[in-house]
């Protein structure tokens, strides 16, 4: 792992992810939210439809409210025997929380420049989360953690200030929280842009225990392009992940060209509207030899 102080926790977890890399692809759900829409509505429909429940569960740092609850969430996934994977939809820092402030402008440059009021802004979210992430330690629960996703696009403020500030900011997060919070308990989850897998946003081994990348896309091929994209970058110094997909790609079609380690299907509509992925495709997915999950 990147991380040499790595908990016990997360390192059985990385060791099982790279037993399984190259061979299966485990099985993911984004969840709504908590607040918004209750708990388990997407696992209840997968239960319902497959008789099978995925091997990670996606959670949301995105709403204040909710936070508390994405933590008892997570931590009751893991005990489970489940795989916790956590993204954050970091409103701009001087603006305020949701997914819609997460895209508005962030002067990200002024931001790396100690004692601006920019610079406060950002650590103080980076605090809170910070914050956070510690209950999850504290409780032992490894967390697949999945930072400033869609990095190489144009839509959220992290992306918006080029290659160099994205990396200064991804190491100011990585320092942060494993060197100054001993948060220990992070697997840290890089994902691309799938419009834009450039080797300048790629912040180093040093920094990164698992690649991926995402797309939206109307059909379930393997995505083989973006796979071996990710790949020309990270060889296979790291395990490579579709941190995000509508329709599944076809398990029968998964193979070296495209190993993906997991996939995790966005929560409400990309999982239950038939035209992303239709209950018989869904259930023949789920039960595919390729996915080793109950």
């Amino acid at each position: 792992m990147s991380n040499p102080s790595a908990s016990a926790e997360a390192r059985a977890l990385y060791d099982f992810l790279w037993r399984l890399y190259g061979r299966k692809t485990l099985t993911g759900q984004q969840e709504l939210g908590v607040a918004r829409a209750g708990p388990r509505v997407e696992l209840d429909y997968i239960k319902r439809v497959t008789g099978r429940e995925p091997a990670l569960l996606g959670l949301d740092y995105i709403e204040p409210r909710d936070n508390g609850a994405v933590n008892e969430r997570a931590t009751a996934w893991h005990r489970s025997g489940g795989i916790v994977t956590l993204c954050w939809h970091w409103g701009a820092p001087d603006i305020g929380t949701g997914y819609e402030n997460s895209k508005k402008a962030f002067d990200l440059v002024a931001a790396l420049r100690p004692g601006t009021a920019q610079s406060a802004a950002l650590h103080r979210d980076l605090a809170t989360i910070g914050d956070l992430l510690a209950v999850l330690r504290d409780r032992q629960v490894p967390v697949l953690w999945r930072p400033l996703h869609e990095f190489s696009g144009d839509w959220f403020w992290w992306g918006k200030h080029g290659p160099e500030a994205f990396k200064a900011l991804w190491a100011l997060m990585y320092d942060e929280f494993t060197h100054r919070r001993g948060l220990d308990n992070l697997i840290w989850v890089l994902g691309w842009a799938g419009q834009n897998v450039d080797p300048a946003w790629y912040p180093g081994r040093e920094q990164v225990d698992v690649a991926g990348a995402d797309i939206y896309v109307d059909d379930h091929g393997d995505l083989a392009p973006m796979f071996q994209a990710v790949k020309a970058i990270v060889g296979d110094t790291v395990p490579i992940c579709l941190h995000e997909n509508g329709p599944i790609p076809e398990p029968s079609l998964l193979g070296p060209q495209a190993d993906w380690l997991w996939f995790m299907t966005w929560h409400t509509r990309w999982l239950m509207d038939p035209a992303q992925n239709d209950p018989a495709r869904l259930k023949a997915y789920y039960a595919s030899e390729r996915c080793p999950w109950e």
